[in-house]
């Protein structure tokens, strides 16, 4: 158990030092900022903290693909409708 490492979030490495029923001790081995109690915390390389096993996983999560906004493609479209109507708009004129 001593070399159980961890991903806290699916983003940061730890190593988990004591499991007890609802949390767990882990030691932290890169540098990261968390937010707890609605604030931003800085945690050092070697800092522990006793966080929730349901927080820690065995592979690194990816993140979701971005998503294009949804009013990005509303303007798209826009757009794309506003040049078509100037171009009919010109063939109608040189008739």
């Amino acid at each position: 158990m001593d070399e159980d490492v961890r991903f806290y979030k699916g983003k940061y490495l730890v190593k988990i030092l004591a499991e007890s029923r609802g949390n767990w001790v882990v030691e932290a081995l890169e540098p990261f900022e968390d937010i707890v109690n609605c604030e931003r915390l800085c945690v050092k390389v070697g800092e522990r903290r006793i966080v929730a096993p349901n927080l820690l996983f065995k592979r690194r999560g990816l993140s979701p693909p971005i998503k294009e906004h949804a009013y990005e493609l509303k303007m798209e479209k826009k757009l794309k409708r506003l040049v078509d109507e100037k171009k009919n708009a010109g063939k109608e004129k040189t008739r």
